[in-house]
């Protein structure tokens, strides 16, 4: 979880506080035993929390170990236990982080020098825990295996439609338990506890079992503590529009039309259409093992984490292959999920070669507590291919719900604390063009998922940002509107097809094609923007509301499965556009050579202006079902 704030190797903070740190030697000055115990592990696992459990302490009594939302732990730092005065608990810096890397970490912390250890873990075995165990084995010493964060397991796994407590603790228990044996640690002890509720789960049989330790160690292995060494410190028809939209150049537009040449012009976009339906966009979604990768796989998806077809989630490792998992609904966006970096199984230095990290379009790299020294070697390995990525911090609510215990909490001021050591440490690692995003998985309407969505993939070329423009799920009015001018784009491009049609001199065409587009348009309209029956289930399902009240928010557009070729023709037999016009002088002032060509004049009006009228009524119905899914 947290740790004490320093500033540096050497702390400015005031004399009153320096005066429970220190070093090994200056607690045995005076040539006392002692017993030093040391808490270590991976950075936010909760070290600094354990410190303050152990003492009888909360996070924020005067005496405590500092707590933070981002890494703080700059130095060991000393602690006397409250009723064992011989015996030290030492707060140690996290392994694996940027400033404490794993391969200096024990000479840095001078790791020998402590006589018994306990390993804190938060959700994952890690490659980290192998290496402190084997350490502490070679020495011949002693240490507890710690689960410190078995409460947020707990409330995660709730959330699971067969949730049984004690299942979940045997399966986190049996986990640990096996991981640590095939790293080869006979016997380990295993403690699962939560340093905030220290009632539950296994933290009462930890004091019992410590205060054992220590006593047997007070006659057995207390010495004077070696002085020689210390630990180290550190819309509108116009032809500008049509120009972009289309990406034809006008100037070749008009001449080609002019000529007459409007079957070439048709044929270039449909070829452009079929790139757009055809067009494969991979998303890679990586980083450390337990971040929370499987989470914003399905966030992204618009599925939850539970249903059939769902990327496996759970409290422990459980993506132990890069699996593909299309998009429900546009099959040609693919979210692949990587297994995470750092454990056993994916270890740094085979991590990249393992997941064929090259063959990726788009990156998105999931922190966990800490920003880690994988993290800077993944952000440097897209680097090199020159590609891009986005960081997403993805459990911003469990920091804040740690950071908002604080008596002095204000949640703009943690945020930004989050948000500045993720950008910080970004740029350390060389990356300039700094894309950092806080979210919540439990409500993907809060933080920044909403700012990732609308931002994701602005680096890609046109086809690609199409296709992922379509696939995302509609969770602000940002993405609303990119969607709205993606299908503004995709009516001019269908109006241009269904014109050549209508010149085509065979009799009945141009109506039955029309038709046609005009269903399929309308069909494909529904699924961008999540009015299909599907996608209101599924929404409904993420939202915790009922299927009828996200319905109900759907005031002018019929149902989707309203939508058939006789659905269409009754509209279009009642519309005035037939005969209206105003509208056809407008579209022949606009490209005269249409009035030459025969029912494409028609053709053209019909679709267009059908489509653009669904649209402005599909686009309105979905910000409705949107704020309707938002409402507490």
């Amino acid at each position: 979880m947290l740790g004490k704030r320093l500033t540096g190797v050497v702390s400015s903070e005031p004399k009153k506080k320096r005066a429970r740190e220190g070093t090994l030697s200056d607690r045995t000055a005076a040539g006392k035993t002692t017993f030093n115990i040391a808490i270590t592990g991976v950075s936010g696992a909760g070290k600094s929390s354990l410190v303050n459990a152990l003492r009888g302490l909360s996070d924020f009594d005067e005496e405590a170990a500092e707590t933070d939302a981002i890494e703080g732990t700059t130095e060991p730092i000393s602690y006397p236990h409250p009723t064992f005065p011989d015996v030290t608990i030492w707060d140690l810096p996290g392994i694996g982080t940027s400033n404490f890397k794993a391969k200096k970490y024990l000479e840095r912390v001078n790791y020998s020098q402590y006589d018994f250890f306990i390993i804190v873990a938060s959700n994952r075995f890690t490659v980290y825990d192998i290496q402190l165990s084997h350490a502490i084995q070679k020495m011949k010493k002693r240490f507890y295996y710690v689960w410190s964060k078995m409460d947020v397991s707990i409330k995660n796994e709730k959330l699971k439609p067969d949730f049984n407590e004690e299942a979940t603790l045997q399966q986190v228990r049996k986990y640990c338990l096996d991981n640590l044996v095939e790293a080869g640690i006979s016997s380990p002890e295993i403690f699962l506890i939560s340093s905030w509720y220290q009632e539950k789960y296994d933290f009462p049989l930890l004091q019992r079992t410590l205060e054992k330790e220590f006593k047997a160690l007070r006659r057995h292995a207390l010495r004077p503590a070696d002085k020689s060494t210390k630990p180290s410190k550190g819309s509108g028809i116009c032809f500008s529009l049509l120009q972009k939209i289309l990406k034809i150049d006008l100037a070749k537009l008009r001449d080609d039309l002019m000529h007459g040449n409007l079957e070439e012009v048709a044929e270039e976009i449909r070829q452009e259409l079929d790139e757009l339906q055809n067009v494969r966009l991979d998303i890679a979604i990586t980083g450390v093992s337990g971040g929370g990768k499987s989470s914003l796989v399905n966030a992204l998806r618009g599925v939850n984490d539970y249903e059939e077809g769902a990327a496996e989630v759970g409290i422990t490792q459980t993506t132990m292959e890069c699996y593909a998992h299309p998009h429900p609904l546009f099959p040609n966006v693919i979210i692949w999920d990587l297994p995470g970096i750092g454990t056993p199984d994916f270890r740094p230095k085979d991590y990249l070669e393992n997941v064929c990290f090259n063959q990726y379009d788009l990156f998105m790299i999931v922190g966990s507590e800490r920003f880690t020294e994988n993290d800077v070697l993944l952000a440097q390995e897209i680097k090199k291919m020159k590609k891009k990525f986005y960081f997403v911090c993805s459990k911003v609510d469990d920091s804040i719900a740690a950071e908002s215990r604080n008596p002095n909490f204000k949640m703009d001021r943690s945020i930004q604390k989050i948000r500045k050591y993720c950008c910080d440490n970004l740029t350390k690692a060389g990356e300039s063009n700094l894309r950092v995003f806080l979210i919540s998985r439990q409500d993907l309407n809060m933080y920044d998922f909403p700012d990732l969505q609308e931002t994701l993939g602005n680096d890609l070329d046109n086809h690609k940002r199409n296709a992922l423009i379509m696939a995302l799920p509609v969770f602000s009015r940002g993405i609303l509107e990119k969607k709205k001018a993606e299908m503004e784009a995709l009516t001019w491009k269908l109006a241009f097809v269904s014109c050549a049609i209508g010149a085509i001199p065979v009799p009945g065409l141009s109506l039955a094609c029309d038709l046609g587009i005009l269903v399929g348009a309308l069909l494909h309209f529904y699924k961008v923007f999540g009015l299909d029956v599907e996608s209101l289930f599924r929404v409904a399902q993420l939202v915790g509301k009922g299927y009828q009240v996200l319905k109900s928010a759907i005031k002018k557009s019929p149902m989707s499965s309203d939508i058939t070729p006789k659905f269409v023709a009754g509209l279009l037999a009642r519309s005035s556009l037939w005969g209206g016009l105003t509208v056809i002088e407008l579209v022949l002032d606009f490209i005269p050579v249409l009035g030459s060509l025969a029912g494409g004049t028609i053709s053209f009006i019909t679709t267009f202006f059908m489509l653009r009228s669904f649209l402005k009524d599909i686009v309105e119905d979905a910000e409705n079902v949107r704020a309707k899914a938002a409402e507490p």
